[in-house]
């Protein structure tokens, strides 16, 4: 099934279907596993597009998987060792315990044993704490991923990540622009990034901030190139996104801000990095299409003043 082919190894496949973000938030507890299972086979159960940013975890394969949908591509009893690491659901609870695993972690839901679930706690420390409850050591600091394996052609780039997968994550062009113009004049060699569907708006962005089309590489870029320029990057301005997450795992500054989601569960570790937002104003409607409260209370300004906090500016 799926294009499987067994190779004789016990399988461990941990189970979280979403994206990169919720993939890079997963790496202490993935290293972890790997750790605790030297000798199995490591299969992470996600979306294809995602191969590239696996890679840099180290040591799994991806099953590729499009969300709790379809059931996934393994046989039952394939799998040795299943880790529900999507949710708590019966959706996800459900497509691990159709593996008919040896051993099954997760949190308590239903007949399962394990950690009840806790709202509020940040999600490197909820998957974690997950493995410390079923015995596996685990640090929620552990989340840097290896070097990219080629080199990017925009080191030392100031990136500004414009796009966001929903309308609650986007700030607002024009303060983009405003940000972007300012820190060109002070040396920012100033780049614009995104996905395909970000392109006309970084485009936009660029047009705004005078610094031309040639700064644009929204939607021009594979997701290992894109790992490679933030790896590379002298700073990134980002709301929560992957961006933010990759800056994390690569030890580089960051300002990140935060509309629906909050810095204490989705925000940077210690380190260079800034965390900006207006909790009071938050409406915390992920799939809303329009900015949320919390991201539009962030002014240019403060923007700017962590990238002077930071000393970057």
């Amino acid at each position: 099934m799926g294009g499987f082919q067994d190779d004789g190894r016990p399988v461990l496949l941990g189970l979280r279907a979403l994206k990169l973000g919720d993939l890079l938030v997963a790496v202490p507890a993935l290293r972890a596993l790997r750790r605790a299972y030297p000798e199995h086979r490591l299969l992470y159960a996600a979306q294809g597009w995602l191969d590239e940013a696996l890679a840099l975890v180290g040591g799994y394969e991806l099953l590729p998987t499009h969300g709790l949908d379809e059931p996934l591509s393994l046989r039952p009893g394939t799998v040795d060792v299943a880790v529900n690491l999507h949710g708590r659901g019966p959706e996800s609870q459900g497509r691990v315990e159709a593996l008919r695993a040896n051993r099954t972690i997760s949190h308590r839901s239903g007949q399962a044993s394990g950690p009840p679930w806790l709202e509020g706690i940040h999600e490197r420390e909820r998957w974690t704490r997950l493995l410390k409850w079923h015995g596996i050591d685990a640090d929620p600091l552990d989340l840097s991923l290896a070097p990219p394996g080629l080199p990017t052609h925009l080191p030392g780039a100031t990136v500004i990540h414009v796009g966001a997968a929903y309308g609650s994550r986007l700030w607002p062009s024009e303060r983009f622009a405003a940000v972007a113009a300012e820190l060109q004049q002070t040396g920012h060699s100033i780049v614009f990034s995104g996905g395909s569907a970000d392109r006309p708006r970084a485009l936009g962005v660029a047009l705004q901030s005078g610094t031309g089309e040639g700064s644009v590489i929204a939607g021009r870029q594979s997701l290992g190139q894109f790992a490679a320029l933030i790896a590379a990057a002298r700073l990134v301005i980002t709301a929560d996104t992957g961006a933010a997450h990759l800056a994390s795992a690569f030890g580089r500054p960051s300002v990140v801000m935060f509309g629906p989601a909050t810095p204490e569960e989705w925000g940077p570790p210690p380190g260079p990095h800034i965390a900006l937002t207006k909790p009071e104003l938050r409406r915390g409607d992920t799939f809303a299409r329009e900015p949320d409260p919390a991201l539009l209370g962030v002014s240019v300004q403060e923007v700017l003043e962590a990238v002077r906090e930071l000393g970057l500016r």
